[in-house]
């Protein structure tokens, strides 16, 4: 009940700590009736501005100033009732009253320009300079288009006191240009923003949406990407930011991310609700229009989009209704104006064409991958080779190609197959027979179901193409090396069980190639022309096949291959070899050496498989068949990253992604080699280049249907952007691939990993409610996992993500939890079999010591003493050899802590004492401990000084610290202590 003035103060507090937004509002206008009943105003002056606030950032500006203008005679009626604070805010909202009715269209400017006077004279009444003044007059010009003479005048006036923070000041500078059309100058200005040397409550995420655009046109397309992920995520569901929403829902279309901007306007539909702030809905609006128009024009205008509330809505649709709203919108602001600027700027949104040819990759899994009915548009793939009209010469062309083992047939059997489809189309003679042409589709069918890994369904398309050869076609040789291909794809689906067919299957194909090879007199050395080259390409083949076979029993066999296993890969490896160079095409047999260099890889021997791609790789160029090499080079690659030679390896993954591009090889894992070079950038530390192969190689894993892969695609992504201090564009990667549609087909424990990371980089942001949440969901569905230490030790991290949200009952039973699944794991075992779990399980209670004293201060400090006593009691029981437990790192941090527990309770000498065993243990660690002794020594000295006044101790204790910090190298410790002398000295001194 509200019935005291210490109840309604402890509810505005309470309300104080809420995330801005409707339910925030609305408390804070009951609070302001609560207020009211008390005759002192000191209580409602608070009420009132508590609300002003809550309008002023959830997007209510219609109401704002009618709060202030309450305010602002109380001010002038009971100036008592404002202490200092309250007394500046005053004159500081005056700017919010400014920007709030200029976003209302029905308050004339002449009312604006009114409150701009009366803030110049209370500003000169208080002593205040003109700047923010200034800053205001230009705000309305800027909004009005009228020259540039109100911005000179205010960039020109040194900043003061009441001026803006520096951050939107910044802002508003680079705006100015943007406008003005110097879009590279505007993000010179910007930078200090982006460098996060300049922030307050909205920046940089406000100045991120704006700066989108112009760097997208700049070229700067990995700062866009940067700044899509962290702003979106700041504004995402904020009524106050209806805008940036909007120009994030732009962005995405005209970066050719038409389905990343339907998922935006899903996900923020409430906006179309937001009549307090009629200038931001505009700006959310134009965006969507923007989106809308690409959508319409590309051929979706029927397709499901999200609208206001109460209705279905079609892109079509929506537009047609967004249009209108718009325009009423801009007629009004325009008429009030007295310009057409307000007008001008939304016909320019929506003249702009798509800022790329093809869509620029977010790293972002979006749930519009997902749905059919939802665009992911993008340019379609052209082909390096026209394709041939008539029919006859096309057949013919894809018959050579496929003869050369050439890539860009596919696209030309595709073209064949659409043709004969055809209702009218009838088979031309000079082709040879229907049956042959029918039986070459079917085998281009079983090569595409291969390539997707989809083995039952490539056996049997390539069981038929068998069978006509033979039975319709008359075609002995093609009819051999499709049976021969049907059997390898059943040794490559039988790879993971290791149950194999039979071999004698291959022995006996063998056996009739031979006596086909014996009986065909077109295969005789002395003879030339095309027969002889398909007979023994087909011969060939079957040789293929059986290394493949073999290939694949030694690789489910690793890491140790058995003799008999071993032999038979290598005598069919060396007969194909063999044939190949007898028959003089060595090109045939460079498949099986692929074979090779991959087991050689597997088993550990880098050098041989390098060395057997390599020769491969010269024998295709000599043979003059460079088509054929970049399967090769990509494997070369992938083993050359294995070495740690990641520039070697991009320069090869490139080499073989530009081959597979001019010919044409529509089936090369581009989405793969993108991944690979993703892993070989970071290990270069190209930092900038790992984030954009990994967000380019998850787009076509989307596109692909490869979800598992796309996912570990991300995973990597986010570890890189973690790495690069890019934590909120982490998480915003992390958070799209656990949408409830889009988690569901993964597997469970690459789900957990996902969580576990989200949970970390939340944390990592302070994020702590968030991250309390992902760790709790990870509890829970670990819980049935028979690992139960993975189970135990995400339990333990839960209890301290709990307690950093301020949940402390949840806290402490995850707590308990955990140490009771510890103590079951330990009981009547060997503890040095856990010294890995026992370390992580001993820093759960150290922070639960931290994070005790942090809330309840000297009243917790039996509480956290006795969390850093189970500590204890688990090192301890640890033996002191185990080779996961670092016996002197845990009793410093031990010490270390407890330590700092005792000093925040004000027992000082025990304290000190505690910092003493902290050096000690780390100076049992040598070179690794030298970081956290110069930290306890900071610890120690500010102890001394501070809670026992001996600063000159203290200083004696630092000197000595410095020094050896230095020849530690340990420069940034160094500083640190030499601050903290620096400090003690002066206010000895003083």
């Amino acid at each position: 009940m509200l019935e005291t003035p210490e109840a309604v103060l402890d509810a505005l507090r309470e309300n104080n700590d809420r995330p801005y937004g409707l339910p925030r509002t609305v408390t804070a206008e009951e609070l302001v009736e609560a207020a009211e009943q008390f005759e002192e105003a000191d209580l409602l002056v608070t009420a009132l501005l508590e609300l002003m606030s809550a309008y002023e950032y959830s997007g209510e500006h219609r109401k704002a100033p009618v709060v202030f203008a309450r305010i602002l005679k109380l001010k002038d009626d009971k100036p008592d009732a404002f202490n200092e604070w309250e007394a500046n805010q005053v004159l500081w909202r005056f700017k919010w009253v400014t920007t709030s009715l200029l976003q209302v269209p029905e308050v004339p400017l002449g009312a604006i320009r009114g409150w701009t006077d009366q803030m110049r004279d209370r500003y000169r009444e208080a002593g205040h300079g003109m700047q923010p003044v200034a800053a205001m007059r230009h705000r309305i010009a800027a909004h009005i288009g009228s020259g540039r003479s109100a911005y000179d005048l205010w960039v020109t006036r040194p900043r003061e006191g009441m001026s803006d923070c520096e951050a939107c000041e910044t802002r508003h500078r680079a705006l100015h240009h943007v406008r003005s059309g110097d879009e590279r100058r505007a993000l010179d200005i910007w930078q200090p923003v982006f460098d996060g040397g300049q922030t307050c409550a909205e920046e940089p995420y406000v100045s991120q949406a704006h700066a989108l655009l112009p760097l997208l046109r700049l070229g700067r397309v990995d700062e866009a990407r940067s700044h899509h992920l962290t702003g979106y995520r700041f504004a995402r569901g904020k009524t106050g930011m209806a805008e940036e929403v909007g120009l994030h829902i732009e962005f995405s279309a005209l970066s050719r991310n038409e389905g990343r901007g339907v998922e935006i306007l899903a996900e923020n539909r409430a906006l179309f609700e937001t009549t307090g702030a009629p200038l931001s809905l505009l700006g959310f609006l134009t965006g969507v229009e923007v989106l809308l128009t690409r959508l319409v024009a590309d051929g979706y205008a029927t397709t499901t989009v999200a609208g206001p509330l109460g209705r279905s809505w079609t892109a079509e649709s929506l537009l047609a209704h967004v249009g209108g709203e718009s325009d009423a919108l801009v007629t009004a602001f325009d008429a009030r104006n007295g310009t057409t600027a307000v007008g001008d700027r939304r016909r320019e949104r929506l003249a702009q064409p798509a800022l790329l040819a093809e869509p620029l990759p977010l790293g972002l899994r979006t749930a519009a991958t997902a749905s059919a009915t939802v665009p992911v548009i993008a340019a379609a793939p052209v082909s390096a080779r026209e394709i041939p009209d008539g029919f006859v010469a096309l057949v013919t062309r894809a018959r050579e190609m496929a003869a050369d083992g050439h890539p860009g047939d596919t696209a030309l059997w595709e073209r064949i197959a659409e043709r004969v489809a055809a209702d009218d189309h009838v088979h031309d003679p000079r082709l040879g027979t229907e049956a042959r042409l029918r039986a070459e589709l079917a085998e281009q069918r079983g090569f595409a179901e291969y390539e997707k890994e989809r083995w039952a369904e490539a056996s049997a398309a390539m069981a038929e193409a068998a069978e006509i050869y033979e039975r319709e076609a008359e075609l002995p040789w093609y009819a051999l090396a499709a049976r021969a291909r049907v059997r390898s794809f059943e040794w490559r689906s039988a790879e993971e069980s290791g149950d194999f067919p039979e071999w004698s299957v291959l022995d006996e194909l063998l056996h009739e190639a031979e006596k086909l090879l014996t009986a065909d007199p077109a295969t005789d050395t002395d003879t030339e022309g095309p027969r002889t080259k398909d007979a023994l390409a087909k011969y060939l083949t079957v040789l293929g096949c059986r290394a493949f076979a073999a290939h694949a029993e030694a690789v489910a066999e690793l890491p140790d291959v058995s003799a008999p296993t071993r032999e038979r890969f290598d005598a069919a490896v060396a007969a194909a070899l063999s044939e190949a160079d007898r028959f003089d095409i060595p090109h045939l047999g460079v498949g099986v050496r692929r074979y090779t260099a991959d087991l050689a890889a597997r088993g550990g021997r880098p050098d041989e498989a390098v060395a057997e791609l390599r020769a491969a790789l010269s024998a295709l160029e000599a043979s003059g068949t460079p088509w054929r090499a970049p399967r090769l080079e990509a494997q070369l690659g992938q083993i050359l990253l294995q070495q740690d030679k990641p520039e070697e390896a991009m320069a090869a993954v490139r080499q073989a992604m530009a081959g597979a591009a001019r010919y044409d090889d529509t089936s090369f894992p581009v989405a793969f080699s993108h991944m690979l070079l993703g892993h070989a950038a970071s290990h270069a530390d190209d930092l900038i280049g790992a984030v954009r192969h990994l967000s380019e190689a998850a787009a076509r894993f989307d596109r692909d249907g490869e979800d598992n892969a796309a996912v570990e695609a991300r995973l990597q992504l986010a570890d890189v952007l973690g790495r690069s201090g890019q934590e909120a564009d982490a998480v915003a990667i992390l958070e799209s691939m656990v949408l409830d549609d889009a988690s569901a087909s993964l597997d469970e424990r690459l789900l957990a990993q996902i969580r576990l990371s989200l949970a970390r980089g939340l944390r990592g942001l302070e994020e702590h409610q968030a991250s309390a949440e992902q760790f709790v969901r990870l509890t829970e569905a670990t819980a049935s996992w028979d690992d139960q230490v993975t189970h135990m030790l995400i339990t333990a991290e839960s209890a301290v993500a709990l307690a950093r949200a301020d949940r402390w009952d949840a806290a402490n039973a995850a707590y308990e939890r955990a140490l009771r699944a510890y103590r079951d794991a330990t009981n009547g075992t060997d503890a040095g079999q856990t010294a890995g779990q026992a370390g992580l399980i001993a820093e759960m209670t150290r922070e639960f010591a931290a994070l005790t004293m942090a809330s309840e201060g000297s009243d917790g400090i039996d509480a956290a003493l006795a969390h850093l006593a189970e500590a204890d009691r688990i090192r301890t029981a640890v033996a002191k050899d185990a080779e996961d437990f670092v016996h002197w790192y845990e009793t410093g941090a031990t010490s270390y802590q407890r330590a700092r527990a005792l000093a925040a309770a004000e027992r000082f000498s025990e304290a000190l004492a505690e910092t003493e065993r902290a050096i000690a243990a780390y100076d049992e660690g040598g070179e690794q401990g030298e970081a956290p002794r110069a930290e306890a020594i900071r610890v120690a000295a500010l102890i001394e000084a501070n809670g026992l006044n001996s600063p000159r101790a203290a200083m004696t204790r630092l000197a000595a610290a410095i020094t050896r910090c230095e020849a530690a190298g340990l420069d940034h410790a160094a500083k640190i202590l030499t601050t903290l002398r620096t400090d003690l000295a002066t206010h000895a001194q003083g």
